[in-house]
């Protein structure tokens, strides 16, 4: 890490943070300096006793790190309905990425309810943005508290254009959703997303996705896909995803890369494997949440007896919100589909992987962090509250998976570079002050599948374009709304 100890800078400034432990986002140790922020930037790095500041908070040798990027969100209509975005903001999260899995709130023009899983984004009421747009303007005017780039869905093209989703687009189909997509390109989306598992999505071909895939490369987008199967077929579903990404001359990015279902575990070194391969001719990578349990919407296809399944929500039955499937099964005298199939549409937590495939996948050098948080439903996963504090506290500090240096660099430098975040990620001059100040030696996560709606311990302050946005004392933003919408800007890997 460089430390400015210029006499040419200014010696005032907004904001100083005195004694703190430093650990840059670069993967590279820590050191014991001072911070200036200014204009929402930091201004200097150093030795810093003789500055004066409006602000002057006494870090007493806490870890400052860039603000986590959550690379893996739903948080697409949240920011805009919910800007205080609190479950983001206490585990120290200052940006966003929108738009994963095939499902974005834009450009969108429903025909009547969102089609599953874009339901998960909200109901018809919340989808207002008939343009790539529309969208970032409504995020700019919402001012939420984090910031917030974005990725254009694929099943939110497919059903813009076409009457149906079980069938393949025509070719004036794909032409339209291209044009749709290249409209969002323009206007600084990050990419494109895909969601080929789902029912609304799995009866396109790759020829669909690469054909609409085409535009990216131009504006320097890239490819982010949940895969068609993180089953039994994981590794062809990982092969389709880097033939589109050599297609399209793209970086792809595996979302939620896991060994889903019993029969799969122990499976995580050869996916690995794979993923390592492709890297030798293409740029790829993966996003990894912290746990051993996935959640979605209730999937008949998934409905197994082989591991449990909390159900999180149900639209006929909301009374069964929190209750095992097995449970529900039993009190309705039903086998577990028939049980599935009559609580639909609903949410579920599946516990299908391993510690050991989520050890490996998370500790692989080609993997950043996103919580893939369901923020409306009513029982959410615990990711969506304690995703980062718990890659610190458990994964760091208790299981030594990995350094701390190793742990911050994979949930802020290493996504911003891969997501083409510019100037973001790393504790540096010049940069944006996303900051998080956090206890190296309490930080953890607090929220549970039973009580999933807690703030994380040891995060003690938060700064989003240099603005205190969060105090750890007393758990509780500050009042200021500082985030705004994140444009591409592709970051070339010396940065």
């Amino acid at each position: 890490m460089s430390i400015d100890h210029t006499n040419a800078s200014p010696r005032t400034c907004d904001t100083l943070i005195l004694n703190a432990l430093i650990i840059d986002g670069s993967g590279t140790g820590s050191i014991a300096a001072d911070v200036a922020l200014g204009g929402g930037r930091i201004v200097a790095i150093g030795s810093l006793a003789d500055w004066h500041a409006e602000q002057v908070l006494d870090a007493a040798g806490r870890v400052l790190a860039p603000g986590f990027i959550d690379v893996h969100t739903h948080d697409d209509t949240n920011v805009i309905r919910t800007p205080e975005m609190f479950p983001k903001l206490s585990q120290g999260v200052t940006t966003v990425v929108v738009g994963n899995c095939g499902i974005s709130a834009a450009p969108v023009t429903l025909k009547g309810d969102p089609p599953d899983p874009m339901n998960l984004l909200g109901k018809s009421e919340a989808f207002g943005y008939p343009t790539f747009a529309s969208y970032v303007a409504a995020v700019n005017d919402a001012r939420p508290a984090i910031n917030v780039a974005a990725l254009v869905g694929h099943t939110a093209l497919r059903q813009n254009h076409m009457d149906r989703l079980d069938r393949a687009a025509s070719a004036d189909e794909i032409a339209a959703m291209r044009e749709q997509l290249r409209e969002a390109l323009q206007q600084g989306a990050l990419g494109l997303s895909t969601g080929l598992a789902y029912g609304n999505a799995i009866n396109a071909p790759t020829d669909e996705v690469l054909a609409l895939a085409e535009p990216l490369a131009e504006f320097g987008g890239l490819y982010a896909t949940h895969l068609r199967s993180e089953f039994a077929d994981i590794l062809e579903a990982m092969d389709e995803a880097f033939r589109i990404g050599r297609g399209a001359r793209v970086p792809v990015v595996i979302s939620h890369l896991k060994c889903a279902g019993v029969e799969n575990w122990g499976r995580s070194s050869e996916v690995l494997q794979a993923l390592e391969l492709a890297g030798r001719h293409q740029h790829v990578g993966c996003d990894c949440y912290p746990y051993t349990a996935s959640s979605s919407t209730l999937d008949l296809k998934q409905v197994t007896d082989t591991y449990d399944i909390q159900v999180t929500w149900s639209e006929p039955h909301p009374e069964m919100g929190g209750k095992m499937l097995k449970q529900v099964a039993a009190e309705w005298q039903l086998d577990l589909h028939a049980a599935a199939a009559r609580l639909m549409p609903a949410g579920a937590v599946y516990h299908c992987m391993s510690d050991d495939d989520v050890n490996r996948i998370l500790s692989h050098p080609a993997t950043v962090v996103g919580s893939d948080g369901l923020p409306n439903d009513p029982l959410p996963h615990p990711r969506l509250w304690g995703a980062f504090p718990r890659v610190l506290g458990y994964y760091s500090r208790e299981q030594k998976l990995f350094s701390l240096a190793v742990a911050v660099h994979k949930m802020t430098g290493l996504s911003a570079q891969r997501f083409g975040l510019h100037e973001r990620g790393l504790v540096r001059v010049g940069y944006w002050a996303d900051l998080v100040l956090f206890d190296p030696e309490t930080v953890r996560d607090a929220a549970s599948f039973t009580d999933p709606m807690q703030p994380a311990h040891g995060i003690e302050a938060v700064w989003v374009n240099g603005q205190l946005t969060y105090r750890g004392e007393h758990k509780q933003a500050t009042g200021q709304r500082a985030g705004r919408f994140l444009a591409r800007r592709p970051v070339a890997a010396t940065e």
